[in-house]
Order: structure tokens, then sequence, then C-alpha cells
């Protein structure tokens, strides 16, 4: 996707530095949630977006200053025996469950009771390629099957050999040192820089860069989090925005949808940060830059340097330059004696992603680009079932020859599963075209009703699964539809970020 150049910065005057915050010793570590633990993927992208991407357009100044405001930790001390440094850069992302900042009426306005269990509630393994012009975000469930490696517990001093855990007690265990040596130990990819994010910061870095813009198919409500939001295109404030990647309730996928949500969150947020000026507005970059840093924690090796050269390499940045992949599940409810249910990688293809990872591979191979004017329409109307999940059979309701099998053909190319054995309808005069379906079966008939604009839905009952569809003398073409959730449709492939933003 091409993208403008950024131009080049007049001077500025240095801006006075942000206010230093308390030593790392005094300071909780912040976040929020309830009995439904908060998804922490979302700041990824405030991080990817505002801090690597912006720094380069800023200058050193600004960087420099802003650097004080991070919390250092030190993830790799004392490791051992780690994995083989590849092309690229690998950063772990996590965030915990704390919650000490969070006022009462914020706890009751975006319910964000109960206890913490002082553990991550997601992690993910972000990889910039070596040329800095993809970022590829990999979400490892919180519920992993994993086997911690020997190590002292931080908190009573234990010491405990190898043994089988959730993914997410690392960090309850052996903070952030032993959630890098269980990630390493996982996925044989070396990691090169940790940064860990809070929960208070999120809501005003969303508001800070002017809100998300999000799309959904149909009405999502989760009664934990408190999301209401209509079928539609919504832009989301930080408060709405913390609800929609929070929730869990709201389909089947559960914590695989959820951390789907998430992933089209960071799309959409590196899109509004490139393409909203934020980037190129030095106030506005410094409002939403000590927004950000004002909560993060990051290994010591990832400084001032490093963000003004990855911000350099990175101008062009935009959300087809990035993609995200979800690790491939085996078993997403794998018992585990004293543990409970485990999610379950999928070890041969698992080891076939973070292979990719490792030699540099995008993990999503660029699609043909559509033709001139025809970006909008090749994205799709997003439906709510997957049209490959909807069987159909085509009748020619109209004189004209040949035009059941075009429209057989048409739903095929869009994904839809025709018979590809068209037939005449029982009679030739329709003037528009039919759906008719089991109402057992009406959200696929919504979905492939979006694929024929105009068209008439009526109920049969008993009908079964197969979707009829009797083409009018109103018909003039297919109109391409994509799923909006591909967990519930099975489908983990990585995408790119310009396929999960609205269209």
């Amino acid at each position: 996707m091409p993208v403008p150049q950024r131009p080049q910065r007049p001077p500025q005057s240095r801006p006075a530095p942000p206010r230093r915050r308390p030593p790392q010793g005094t300071r909780p570590v912040r976040s929020r949630q309830q009995d439904e633990r908060p998804r922490w993927g979302m700041r990824v992208a405030t991080g990817l977006s505002v801090l690597v991407l912006g720094a380069g357009g800023i200058g050193h100044a600004l960087v420099s200053g802003l650097e004080d405001g991070i919390g250092r930790v030190d993830p790799f001390k004392d490791m051992k025996n780690r994995p083989q440094g590849g092309h690229g850069t690998n950063l772990l992302l996590v965030g915990t469950d704390g919650r000490d900042t969070i006022t009462k009426e914020e706890k009751k306005k975006y319910r964000l009771g109960g206890a913490p269990c002082h553990c991550t509630d997601t992690i993910m393994l972000v990889h910039l390629s070596a040329d800095r012009r993809r970022a590829s975000v990999v979400s490892l469930p919180r519920d992993s099957y994993a086997e911690m490696p020997a190590h002292t517990d931080r908190t009573t001093g234990e010491r405990h050999e190898s043994h089988p855990v959730k993914l997410n007690a690392a960090y309850a265990e052996g903070g952030p040192t032993l959630t890098v040596r269980t990630v390493e130990n996982m996925t044989k990819v070396k990691i090169d820089h940790y940064l860990e994010v809070d929960f208070t910061s999120f809501m005003k870095t969303v508001d800070a860069v002017g809100g998300v813009e999000i799309c959904t198919a149909r009405p999502m409500k989760d009664a934990y989090t408190g999301l209401d939001l209509p079928a539609g295109t919504h832009e989301l404030n930080g408060g709405q925005a913390l609800q929609y990647v929070r929730s869990r309730h709201v389909d089947v996928a559960a914590d695989l949808g959820r951390m789907e949500r998430q992933q089209k969150f960071m799309a959409a947020l590196i899109k509004q940060a490139t393409s909203s000026g934020v980037l190129l507005n030095p106030v506005r970059f410094r409002e939403v830059s000590t927004t950000v840093l004002g909560s993060v924690r990051a290994d010591k090796g990832f400084g001032t340097e490093q963000m003004l050269a990855l911000g350099k390499a990175m101008k062009g940045f935009g959300p087809a330059s990035s993609e995200f992949a979800s690790v491939p599940v085996g078993d997403p409810s794998f018992p585990v004696k004293g543990i409970g249910s485990t999610v379950r990688w999928d070890a041969e293809k698992s080891e076939k992603l973070f292979a990719d990872l490792r030699e540099d591979k995008p993990l999503a191979p660029p699609k043909p680009k559509p033709a001139a004017g025809a970006e909008k329409q090749a994205a799709g109307t997003l439906v709510d079932v997957a049209p490959k999940e909807i069987r159909v059979q085509v009748y020619n309701g109209t004189p004209k020859d040949g035009l059941g099998r075009s429209v057989d053909e048409a739903l095929r190319a869009t994904g839809f599963a025709t018979t590809q054995s068209p037939l005449n309808g029982e009679t030739r005069d329709r003037k528009r075209t039919l759906v008719e379906y089991d109402p057992r079966w009406d959200r696929s008939a919504k979905s492939l009703a979006a694929a024929l604009p105009g068209s008439e839905l009526k109920p049969v009952k008993d009908q079964g699964p197969q979707m009829r569809v009797t083409v009018g003398s109103d018909f003039t073409k297919v109109h391409p539809v994509k799923a909006e959730s591909r967990q519930t449709a099975g489908d983990f492939s990585p995408v790119r970020g310009d396929e999960v933003v609205c269209p």
C-alpha cells in the first residue's frame, strides 16, 4: 500500500521534559480488571504506533526527555541457554492485572472489580522485520499449557523444579524473567526486548489519538463488561474501547474471539495514529507519548537510540504493514490435573509459525492489489457467518439463459459453498431475487442476503441448512462479503492489519 513520505519537520524549540515518576521500587504495577480479566494486548499497538513509529519524525530531544518516564526492569538477568538470535527484532509485550490506581467511579462505570491474581492477562510476541517494514503480532493465549522452567519463586523464595502451568502463571511465580524464559522455551524465539504496560494509560491514550473506529456485523453485548454496541461502525472513546477489548461473552469463541477483537483494535489504533497526524504534530505526539510512557516498563536496552532507529526506518508504517496471528490450537480444553482446563497448541503448526518468525518471513503473504477504485469493494461487507459455511442452491427465475450459472459462479467466487449445479426456477418471470431459508439458519440467510443487495428473505420451515436463491430480473452482481470473526469459523490463519480494520 503506497504511503506518502513524511514531510521534513521544521525547526522546533525543545519542549519541557515530562514529569519524572517515582522510582520503580515504590510504584506498584498498575492495571485493571474484574472477574473477567482485561486483555492487555491493546497497548502493544500504542507502543508500536506512537513510540516506535513517531520517534523518527519528532526528534532526539523530545524522545530523550520521554525516556525518563520509562520504568526499568531486568528480564534477562542471569539467563542462560537461550535460543539463537534470528533476523529482525523480537519484543515480548505483556500486561498485568493489577488495579491499584482505579477510582471507585471507574470501577463502577466499567465494571472493573475483583481481586488481582498478579499474573499476566495478555502475552503477545511482536516481531519487527530486519528491514523495518513489517510488524508481526502473535497472540499467546493466557491459558496455554506450558512447562515452567526450574526457578525460585519470587514471593516465597521456594525452589521449584520444572512443572506444568498455565502460561500466565509464570509472571506470578517469577516476574518478567520467568515469563521471558517460559516463552522462549515454548517458542524457541529469542526475546530481544521486554515491554510491560499498565491499564491506567489505556483509556487516556485512546482519547489522545482521537478514538478508534471499530466495525461489527451484529450487535455485541457483554453483561460482564457492560459492552453494548449495535451492528455498524462505531467511533470508540477510551472507556468504550476498554470494554470492547475485554469482552469475552459476545460469541462462542470466548477467549479466542477476544484475542481476535484485540488484534482488530490494535490495527484500528495503528490506522488512527498513522492517519490522524499524531506522528507529525509534536504537541499531540508529546501528549500521547507522555501518557503511554508514564506506565511502561521496559528492559534497559530499549531506550532513546532504539526508538529513533526504529522510528526513522518505519516512517511509512500503516495497517498494511502489520500482520496478526494467534498460536494454532490443537486442543482448546486440554485437562491438566491440579491446573484445570488449558489451551494446548498444535505442535506442528505452531512450530511452523515460530520458525517463520525466526527466519523473518511474513506470516500473511501479500495479496494481489485490487484494480483502481476497487479497494472498498475488495474489502467486502462484514457478515456474521463466514460464506464458506453457507450452502447455496441457485435457481434461475428469469428467461435469461445462463444467468443461474453466472450467479452460482459469482457466489462461489465470493466464498459461498454453492452446489455448482444451478437449476431453472418453477417460474421464469421473477422480478426480485428471492432467498429462502430455514428459520434455524437465519444468521446464515442474512449473510447471504448481504451478498445479494435488495433480495427478498423468506423463511421456510424445515427447509434445512441449505439456502435457496431464485435469481430475479433485478439482479446486477454479487457483492463481496467476509466473516467478521475468523475464530468462530475455525480459521486461525494470519491476516494483515488492513484486512481487519473497517472497510
